[in-house]
């Protein structure tokens, strides 16, 4: 895994760039080449749209860090063409137990209905991820798209014009100016550009702290997450156990506020936690580890006249969940097709504002939650601690106190709900989980799947009624998908789309969320519904 670490996937070459007398302009600059940025440039360049990015370092990060890649994601990477090696690399899982003191009080499972390609959730190691994406990076490039990676390229210095971003970069071998069009950045919690820019979070920091220990064991534990509230090892805190390959488990220890850092940090001390929960005898090696606070917060507005912000450089949630990397990447699903639109002349530069709209909702959504599960963790007085201890305590005979025991709930897709592109439901007697707003549910369609048939454009999808091939509104075209009830033994397609409705129709937008649906085919409602999902109406 060292070599992993230590070689280079993008080093530093100069770019002719570099030589030209007056700042070369590109179209969309992205700033960060971690799984945000990656994921973002992969999907523009699938696009047509020619992206540079930009990153100080060289390699794929040190350490575990991200590690659980949860079903929407998954079906995101999928579509960008990275998501096959991360579901045959990692370890998949969908249950859960909870255990209160030395007692297991209840399980539970994030998927328990067939007929899903992805799985509920997947451990992968970050540095595999950002491996498995600059490999993506240069199967593209050989393919012709104009997807450039340019690492050594340190962004120092950023000014924001009404018609272009001016940036300027320093490399090993001196600095150099850019403009872009529209500058994207993806450069982390710490985000550089949102200092340069004089921007700010807001929200809370919560005072606890958790120590990460990644380590190599010989361990008989099931692929499942075990959380522990109070457990004999670690008195009074929580604790987390999670697979990941090659034989790498993360466990995570609640350590109080009031620590000493370098201390908990040591070797020998971080030995002592380990071996009072895995035993005297365990043999193990300590491969990365580090110390987290629980933090819950966002910008305002995730862009800025021309320069955007997605994944941690907008917006912070604490890791239980596994609402971070998830919930970036769902950010680069709803922001690319909007840029290729803008770009392309078809919508208005305002259909930004329903990025902030819809991935604000999104991160409010996130940070809600993990707000609940970081009280619910750390109680904040002793009646909320008795409190939170009487759930526990129930919920181990009786089905309806667990949904009120938080051990981090895990990370859900957000639902757009009131959206500004969204069309008024139409369908009486649809399912909820596909009304308008809502990511479209997986289908089994025969040997694949119906996320695979809906690809990455505007999809009328037809179920049980007929419709016209293709309806093309202001320069975007939305091309048919017929499906039939008929086809499907499983009645997953009817259980998921029609409900109590005969037939449907549905426009899907390039994100696989729900623009508009309707009980049967009108060009003059599709037509209107294409109009609102690209921001003219």
């Amino acid at each position: 895994m060292s070599k992993i670490f230590e070689t280079p996937l993008y080093p530093y070459e100069r770019s002719p760039d570099q030589e030209a007398v007056t700042p070369v302009r590109h179209k969309v600059v992205v700033i960060g080449a971690g799984p945000i940025g990656l994921g973002l440039a992969i999907d523009l360049a699938l696009h047509d749209v020619p992206v540079v990015v930009l990153d100080d370092n060289d390699k794929v990060s040190f350490g575990s860090r991200a590690v659980c890649y949860a079903k929407r994601p998954l079906e995101i990477l999928d579509r960008l063409g990275c998501g096959a090696p991360m579901v045959d690399k990692g370890v998949e899982w969908n249950l859960g137990k909870v255990f209160f003191d030395q007692r297991q009080i209840y399980d539970f499972n994030l998927l328990p209905e067939d007929g899903h390609k992805q799985p509920a959730f997947v451990n992968l190691q970050q540095y595999y991820f950002e491996d498995y994406m600059v490999a993506r990076v240069r199967e593209l490039q050989a393919e012709g798209k104009r997807i450039e990676l340019r690492g050594g390229n340190k962004v120092v210095a950023i000014g924001d014009h009404p018609d272009h971003v001016h940036i300027e970069i320093e490399t090993p071998e001196g600095p150099y100016e850019l403009e872009a069009d529209w500058l994207i950045a993806c450069d982390g919690a710490n985000s550089p550009t949102r200092r340069m820019m004089g921007l700010d979070f807001v929200g809370k920091v919560f005072e606890d702290n958790f120590l990460i220990a990644d380590v190599v064991m010989e361990a008989d534990f099931p692929t499942e997450r075990w959380f522990w509230f109070d457990p004999p090892f670690n008195r009074g805190q929580s604790a987390l156990l999670h697979k990941q390959p090659d034989n790498v488990w993360r466990i995570d220890f609640q350590i109080g506020w009031d620590i000493d850092r370098k201390e908990e940090l040591k070797p020998e001390n971080i030995d002592r936690r380990l071996r009072a929960m895995l035993g005297p005898d365990i043999k193990y090696e300590l491969e990365w580890s580090s110390i987290y606070t629980f933090q819950c917060r966002r910008m305002e507005r995730f862009h800025k006249g021309r320069v955007i912000f997605a994944g941690d450089a907008a917006h912070q949630v604490s890791p239980f969940g596994a609402r971070g990397a998830n919930s970036g990447l769902q950010d680069t699903d709803n922001l690319a097709w909007k840029l290729k639109l803008i770009l392309d002349g078809t919508a208005p530069e305002t259909l930004l504002d329903s990025y902030d709209a819809e991935r604000i909702h999104g991160a409010d959504e996130n940070i809600l939650n993990s707000t609940r599960s970081t009280d619910f963790i750390t109680p904040k007085s002793e009646i909320s601690r008795i409190f939170r201890d009487a759930v526990l305590d129930l919920a181990e005979a009786h089905e309806f106190a667990r949904p009120f025991v938080n051990s981090g709930r895990l990370s859900v897709p957000a639902i757009y709900d009131g959206s500004p592109l969204n069309t008024p439901d139409g369908l009486d007697g649809g399912p909820e989980r596909s009304r308008p707003g809502a990511p479209c549910p997986d289908v089994p369609l025969g040997a694949g799947y119906l996320l695979d048939r809906l690809g990455g454009g505007f999809t009328i999808l037809s179920i049980d009624c007929e419709a016209e091939e293709a309806v093309t509104e202001g320069g975007v075209t939305a091309t048919r998908l017929a499906l039939s009830t008929k086809d499907d033994p499983t009645g997953a397609l009817a259980q998921r789309y029609l409900g109590t409705a005969p037939s449907a129709v549905y426009l899907i937008r390039p994100d696989q969320h729900v623009a508009a649906r309707f009980p049967e085919y009108d060009v003059q409602q599709i037509r209107f519904a294409i109009r609102r999902a690209t921001g003219k109406e």
